[in-house]
């Protein structure tokens, strides 16, 4: 595995797998607590989750609030998305910047995106299966917490004006409507 951490955003961590290809596939290593660790990354999942979305659907953006929030690590296992973490860590001298990465079965890549980022994707082909584990807080609804996907003061390029949305999601606040106890504080020293 190799650990990248994004430029601009140096909290966020790409993640390359390598695959081993023969005749009947390939298999890959997704995770290894072991170099998750030598990495100074979560090595204790508290949940593993899966999604299957049709293409055009929007998932996002989305973070549970302390004492519940998560690490998410995530990946595509079959087709193609577009991933994004944002970050809402008040204070933070990227506060509102995003980063997008392109997540396939092919790229044999993650994302991990730690407490302090909200997290959306969107499903770029049809059936999606979109995987991650989360570390932290178990889920908890009274905790949900989201911002609306074309918030024009993030500005997100998701490349579709009409994606499918939950309810929620459509209806979800500006970034800068939500108060300060949703968001997050940042530390210097992170």
């Amino acid at each position: 595995m190799e650990f990248i951490k994004v430029e601009h955003i140096p909290d966020l961590v790409v993640v390359k797998f390598k695959a081993f290809y023969d005749e009947r596939g390939y298999f890959e290593e997704t995770f290894n607590a072991k170099q998750f660790k030598d990495s100074n990354l979560p090595t204790e999942w508290v949940q593993s989750n899966h999604s299957h979305s049709a293409e055009g659907v929007l998932r996002g953006m989305h973070w549970q609030k302390e004492p519940f929030a998560q690490d998410k690590y995530v990946k595509v296992s079959r087709g193609k998305a577009i991933d994004v973490a944002v970050d809402i860590r008040v204070g933070s001298p990227t506060f509102g910047k995003f980063h997008m990465v392109e997540l396939t079965e092919e790229n044999h890549t993650g994302f991990f995106i730690p407490k302090g980022f909200a997290h959306g994707f969107m499903a770029l082909t049809d059936e999606v299966e979109f995987e991650y584990m989360v570390s932290g807080g178990q889920y908890d609804k009274d905790s949900e917490r989201s911002f609306r996907w074309n918030d024009p003061d993030v500005n997100i390029p998701w490349g579709a004006d009409t994606p499918i949305l939950s309810d929620k999601d459509a209806q979800a606040p500006l970034l800068g409507e939500l108060p300060e106890e949703d968001l997050f504080k940042f530390n210097k020293a992170e």
